[in-house]
């Protein structure tokens, strides 16, 4: 089990403004395991350590002067990285926790039962396998929606932890004691969990890399760090890069005001290439003297004219896919109609201003009837007969719960599993009420572990967890 490294060498840094002498190491631990305990339900309040005393007790007075308060930051600092210390420590004992004992998370195991038989003929080993995996997802989803997380948050938490605890024990040390921040840590995670498994690399790193993050502020110990794991990893970089590479990918960011980052992960090569042809593309431009833009503003311009018109992505074939991409836009048919000023929206994105919207309205060349009219034809409840959800009702879905109804997960509904809330066998409708988009992830946690969904009269989702928490679903995002 994990535990936080011993805290040392308080008194030279944070003498200034206490007066009280320091506590011992082991209280130090117990108090900060104790305060997170409780803050995550794993013990009650009144069962604190009477030494932690009451928790909005009166705060230290205000120092004075100059001196005074920088010696406070100073303290409030430290205090705050050491927190985030014990945050993570705990985080990982509790997924350490459920991967040693699941039976809270999913309940007992069947293998134990003489006469059991898996219906999908996996071996004992395999489904005392998928019990931990099964019970490491249902307490990150716990963990998940008491400290308002995303899972791969506390997921990349945990995995940091277990690394710098693992293989750069110094820096943990450093970052446990409240000497270094949180990026200085996550980035040293990042860097460690790249290099081989090789104990030499770590140790070396590990000396030089606590010694950087004592001294240089995150930006620079970034630089000098990545340096450093240059020089001390043991693989080629052909390899490194080959491996790399099958990271690549592309996403989407939503920003304010109608616009969006699109980010793109790319070998460096190809990087550099793509870069230097739309540089070339809008240094050209600029040479206009009718040309107002700014030659970041024509950069801009000239990546989207690349992507949406000069060029088209390959096909399965090799060869061009041509053809304009499917983009789906709701609009209010009142807004359409210049008769209400309700907001459109773009999917996977969000609002979008209605002169957008009236555009890319005029440039579709099919519509899709989502007005819940009987003249529609959109079949909105089924008949008993029918399992299989009709394409017309998955798109209403996709309007009504555009994510997962899952607390914290914003996968789009199209990429959802849509999950029988009641379960056909059980009597359960295929109809838009019995029908809830799920991910696939939380779609076998809900099946899988003890987290199960419920509706309540008002007709909102909510989840209960295996340590019987309630929790509504969040609202729809736009």
């Amino acid at each position: 089990m994990a535990s936080l490294a011993p805290l040392a060498d308080r008194s030279s840094v944070t003498g200034a403004g206490r007066e009280a002498p320091w506590c011992s190491d082991d209280d130090l631990q117990a108090d900060a395991d104790t305060a997170w305990a409780v803050d995550l339900g794993l013990l009650d309040a009144d069962e604190r350590d009477p030494w932690m005393g009451e928790p909005d007790s009166a705060q230290e007075e205000e120092p004075a002067g100059l001196v005074g308060m920088m010696s406070a930051l100073a303290v409030s600092s430290q205090d705050r990285h050491r927190a985030a210390a014990a945050e993570s420590a705990l985080i990982r004992r509790l997924l350490d926790a459920a991967r040693a004992d699941p039976a809270s998370w999913v309940g007992e195991d069947p293998t134990l039962d003489p006469g059991w038989i898996d219906g999908r003929g996996r071996r004992v080993a395999a489904v005392r396998r998928d019990r931990e995996d099964m019970a490491v997802r249902a307490v990150v989803a716990e963990i998940a929606v008491r400290l308002r997380l995303s899972e791969q948050t506390v997921r990349a938490r945990a995995a940091e932890t277990e690394i710098l605890q693992r293989r750069c024990p110094n820096l943990w040390r450093a970052f446990a004691d409240g000497n270094v921040s949180e990026r200085h840590a996550t980035e040293t995670a990042r860097l460690a969990a790249s290099l081989p498994e090789d104990p030499a690399s770590w140790a070396e790193f590990d000396a030089g890399v606590v010694d950087r993050a004592l001294r240089l502020a995150p930006a620079r110990f970034v630089a000098s760090a990545r340096a450093l794991r240059e020089r001390v990893h043991a693989e080629s970089r052909e390899s490194r890069h080959r491996r790399a590479a099958q990271d690549r990918g592309v996403w989407l960011t939503p920003e304010l005001d109608g616009m969006a980052t699109l980010t793109a992960f790319l070998p460096a090569a190809q990087a550099s290439e793509v870069m230097a042809r739309v540089d070339r593309a809008a240094r050209h431009l600029r040479t206009r003297t009718d040309e107002e833009r700014t030659l970041a503003q024509l950069r801009a311009d000239a990546f989207a004219d690349l992507l949406s018109v000069g060029s088209a992505a390959p096909d399965s074939d090799g060869g061009r896919a041509r053809g304009r991409a499917a983009v789906v836009v709701t609009v209010p048919a009142l807004t359409l109609l210049g008769a209400d000023d309700a907001p459109a929206t773009l999917d996977g994105y969000g609002p979008i201003d209605l002169d957008t919207a009236r555009r890319l309205a005029g440039e579709a060349t099919s519509w899709i009837r989502v007005l819940t009219h009987p003249v529609t034809g959109v079949p909105l409840a089924l008949d008993r007969a029918r399992y299989r959800v009709p394409t017309a009702l998955r798109r209403w879905l996709g309007i009504t719960s555009p994510t997962c109804i899952f607390p914290g997960c914003g996968r789009a509904a199209r990429d959802c599993d849509l999950d029988h809330l009641r379960s056909w066998a059980e009597g359960g409708p295929t109809d838009d009420h019995n029908l809830a988009p799920e991910c696939r992830h939380h779609h076998r946690v809900r099946h899988e572990t003890r987290w199960h969904p419920s509706v309540g009269p008002d007709g909102e989702y909510r989840w209960i967890s295996p340590l019987g928490r309630e929790v509504d679903a969040d609202p729809p995002p736009f």
